[in-house]
Formats: structure tokens, sequence, C-alpha cells
């Protein structure tokens, strides 16, 4: 992203245009892929949204709050956002669950 401004593309066409999808697979990323696999044949085929799901695995487990997911992932709501990666998630309850014992029996010693 150095020297690129805010609204300049990451991957662009050789004229400078936003690349698209289908031509980013082909150009970019499939060829990548290619080096990746010659180097490792066991190194397991991935896609840009097992990618995507990877980047926003990494944010939760970093405790990133789901509004900076959401806004990450371009997720129109956080809601969509929980929705989709809610199973993510089930390794907080165990610590939410410590938490609350924890407050809990901070309250004890107070009263």
């Amino acid at each position: 992203m150095e020297g690129r401004g805010l609204d300049e593309p990451l991957f662009s066409t050789s004229r400078g245009y936003e690349m698209r999808g289908n031509n980013f697979r082909k150009r970019i990323f499939q060829p990548a892929l290619k080096r990746v696999h010659d180097a490792d044949p066991l190194y397991p085929t991935v896609t840009p949204h097992d990618l995507r799901h990877t980047a926003a695995s990494l944010a939760i487990s970093t405790g990133a709050n789901v509004k900076a997911i959401q806004r990450m992932l371009g997720h129109a709501s956080a809601a969509m956002t929980l929705d989709v990666y809610a199973d993510l998630f089930d390794d907080d309850l165990d610590h939410v669950a410590a938490k609350l014992n924890d407050a809990a029996a901070n309250l004890g010693s107070i009263l």
C-alpha cells in the first residue's frame, strides 16, 4: 500500500484501473498459488475467501471488536459478521464465564 492513496486500488490493471475479482484470481492469485505449490506440493489449495476467513479468525482471536471486524470485512452489520463467524467465538464462552465469576466474587467481597 506504500505510495498509494487511500482511494487507489491495491491491485490494478496495466492501465491503472481497478482489477476485478476474476482478473485478480487469474492474473495474481492463481500464479502465486502455483509458485507455492511448486515449492511445496503438500500446501493446501486455498481461495481468496479462505484468506478472508483466516483474517477474520485472526482478528477475532486477538480480541478485536466485532464492529472493527465488520468494517474490515465490509459487512453491512455486526449481526451479519456474528452470523457468519459465530463459530469462531465459541472459545470466548469460557473466558466470559470466568470473567463473570471473577466479577461476582469481587462483588461479594465489597458487600
